[in-house]
């Protein structure tokens, strides 16, 4: 049988002791479909929180290897650009040169092409000195090799070999000053062109592959960020579903908690009437 008591309502502190964990309930859920995540700070999950956060600073930090390369694939898409032009201007060296060395030509003929000669190898000369992305140009001489960062620890870095195709360089042998004024020095001019070209092929093959180096370790950062960010949100991340579902049910469950409070406060008052004549 209970107790009916002025001095201390039982049913009371209960219905309170229910309401406050009702409410606690209801702010957990309120949070959770208002930022999304399960945890949001270390009060709500401290082991949770802490890889978290390991896992985001890897992100973070992923997206500075992201930007390193992308520089670094800008430098080499505009060095592969110019190769090709400096390669099909090399071409028409040769062929003014192979011109140029028909004994059949007038002297005034063949001055014209050593224009059009002199003029191709300034246009070289000129494609090489605007190879260059935010200061950083892997054709011209004596160009640095290209360092760009392929981690997250700093130490894993990609280094992209500089292929200088600077004027009377090693690949490119040809001189700015060249020209010819006789059939012989034509002809003489096509086995340094014949070697510059070659070479010239050939670096700017080096560079496509480096390129192409750099797109796959870009293709590689992009999924392990991916991957990274997928866990974390497994780890964090609130069923804003469920939790909107759960909302509603407690916010029902609060309104029936303050109901009987209400009815166990008054229970106290009820005594009263027993004193009523």
């Amino acid at each position: 049988m209970s107790l009916n008591s002025i001095n201390t309502n039982v049913g009371a502190q209960i219905a309170l002791q229910t309401l406050n964990s009702t409410n606690a309930a209801l702010e957990n859920a309120q949070n959770q479909v208002s930022t999304g995540l399960r945890v949001a700070g270390a009060e709500d999950d401290g082991a949770i929180w802490s890889i978290a956060q390991g896992q985001r600073s890897q992100i973070t930090s992923l997206g500075a290897v992201t930007d390193s390369l992308n520089r670094a694939s800008s430098v080499l898409d505009v060095a592969v650009t110019t190769g090709q032009t400096i390669s099909d201007l090399l071409n028409q060296l040769k062929a003014k040169a192979l011109e140029g060395s028909d004994t059949s030509l007038s002297t005034s003929d063949r001055a014209a092409l050593n224009d059009s000669f002199k003029s191709l190898v300034s246009q070289i000369n000129s494609a090489v000195s605007n190879a260059s992305f935010d200061g950083g140009n892997l054709i011209s001489s004596g160009a640095p090799n290209l360092v760009a960062l392929s981690g997250p620890s700093g130490s894993q870095k990609l280094t992209i070999a500089a292929q200088s195709l600077a004027l009377g360089g090693a690949n490119v042998t040809i001189s700015a000053s060249a020209s010819f004024s006789t059939a012989s020095h034509a002809a003489s001019l096509l086995t340094i062109i014949n070697t510059s070209i070659t070479n010239t092929n050939a670096a700017v093959a080096a560079l496509g592959t480096e390129a192409n180096q750099v797109t796959s370790t870009l293709t590689f950062v992009s999924n392990l960020t991916d991957s990274l960010t997928s866990g974390v949100g497994n780890l964090v991340d609130a069923d804003v579903a469920a939790q909107s579902a759960t909302l509603q049910a407690l916010q029902t469950k609060q309104q029936l908690g303050i109901q009987a409070l209400s009815i166990a406060n008054s229970s106290s008052s009820n005594l009263l009437s027993l004193f009523k004549g």
